[in-house]
């Protein structure tokens, strides 16, 4: 039986884990199901999606004008002992017609939480998010960005990790040891959202000698004070984002991730009034031969009902800052996003957010909608786009600039 589920683990996920973290899961995986066969809830969704580029790709072997994809993501969970202790295990797959790469799966939760008094332990993989503003959130380092899943960098990859938390009345100490290291995902010879050069992920470099194996360590203080909410962390080990050096595969130029060593301190704070709310991410990075610091900040104003209905409109701006200019890592150096938010408040959750980003230095543009209404029973529509416009061709995201799409996602819940 331990045999079975270890090839069955492999097959799906065997890509992207170690070995010895494939082994941790394998046993929690076992461990939740004898114990919560009869008593595990079961949630999650199926969700199919349809991409539609209106322009020509801009490199060669990239799909022509889209395609559909299928995903699955389940949720088990279980709980007992007056809901201190909890199992909680939740696999992810997606199949993509056209990009292999995109084609993957991963274990977004697997994990045991067990709360006594004040204090928390978590042991697993799990995901944990940090951060306050709309348009780029600096401070959420613990978790490897899924970069095929999306170009906005929302989606995150699990990671293996011990937790302890010490609650109080009004906030949290999280002490994290994370033992092992995710590579971020990137788009195949056939994807689009990808650089001229494809990314070599099997040849990927690390400046620690222990490469993925490194152990990174974070603490995060946070707190709730009247209209006042704010975190404050410190993360030392393998940075999330990499470097892309030109390197060869099979005689043709590819980009080679190196995952540099860093140490971070950052900062998150949200003050919260009666119509609008402050918003502000910083944090000050230290790697070999090279400081720097970043901010993102602005506000949200929620305008009074617009409608008898109940609707809301909200007016949001932020301004983003990097020390380091235009290069690469650097696509928000000295930048404008403003949009709004529409919430109709219907039975149906109907919501949209539009949006755009203005370079300050070159005048680049990205625009930017998504949508997602309810339908029926345990449905949900997802439509999302982006646009290009005037990019620079020094602009980072100028790679980009003939990926303008529409996304539409239809989602089933259980």
């Amino acid at each position: 039986m331990a045999l079975k589920n270890q090839h069955l683990f492999n097959k799906c996920f065997g890509g992207n884990l170690s070995l010895s973290v494939k082994r941790l899961a394998v046993s929690i995986a076992a461990l939740a199901f004898t114990s919560t066969v009869t008593a595990a809830e079961l949630s999650g969704n199926v969700a199919v999606e349809g991409r539609l580029f209106t322009t020509d790709p801009a490199y060669e072997k990239q799909a022509e004008s889209g395609g559909v994809s299928l995903s699955f993501l389940p949720e088990f969970k279980h709980k007992w002992d007056n809901e201190d202790q909890q199992f909680t295990f939740t696999p992810f797959y997606r199949w993509d017609e056209n990009d292999d790469e995109r084609t993957h799966g991963d274990i977004r939760q697997l994990d045991y939480l067990v709360s006594k008094g004040d204090w928390e332990y978590q042991l697993g993989i799990s995901k944990k998010f940090w951060g306050v503003t709309e348009s780029q959130h600096l401070v959420d380092i613990i978790n490897q960005t899924d970069g095929v899943e999306g170009i906005d960098g929302e989606d995150k990859l699990g990671q293996p990790m011990f937790r302890v938390s010490r609650l109080t009345d009004t906030g949290s100490v999280d002490f994290f040891v994370l033992p092992y290291f995710r590579e971020r995902t990137f788009s195949g010879v056939n994807g689009r959202f990808r650089s001229p050069l494809v990314v070599d992920t099997d040849a990927a470099t690390y400046e620690s000698a222990s490469e993925d194996k490194h152990i990174d360590y974070a603490v995060r203080w946070s707190e709730s004070l009247d209209e006042f909410d704010f975190g404050v962390h410190l993360f030392d080990g393998t940075s999330r984002d990499p470097d892309l050096r030109i390197g060869q595969k099979n005689g043709e130029a590819v980009l080679v991730p190196h995952y540099p060593l860093i140490t971070q301190l950052g900062l998150d704070l949200q003050y919260t009034g009666e119509a609008i709310i402050w918003k502000l991410e910083a944090i000050h990075r230290k790697r070999k031969g090279d400081d720097y610091s970043a901010a993102v900040g602005g506000f949200e104003y929620t305008l009074p009902a617009i409608s008898e209905s109940g609707a809301e409109l909200g007016l949001l701006a932020e301004y983003h800052r990097d020390s380091r200019g235009e290069v690469a890592n650097a696509p928000f150096q000295n930048d404008l996003f403003f949009g709004a938010r529409l919430a109709l408040n219907d039975e149906d959750s109907s919501e949209l957010l539009a949006g755009a980003f203005v370079d300050l230095d070159n005048s680049s543009k990205s625009l930017r909608l998504e949508a997602s209404r309810r339908i029926g029973n345990g449905m949900k529509l997802n439509i999302e786009g982006q646009v290009f416009t005037d990019v620079d061709e020094n602009d980072p995201f100028y790679t980009f600039s003939k990926d303008d799409y529409i996304q539409v996602e239809l989602e089933k819940f259980f």
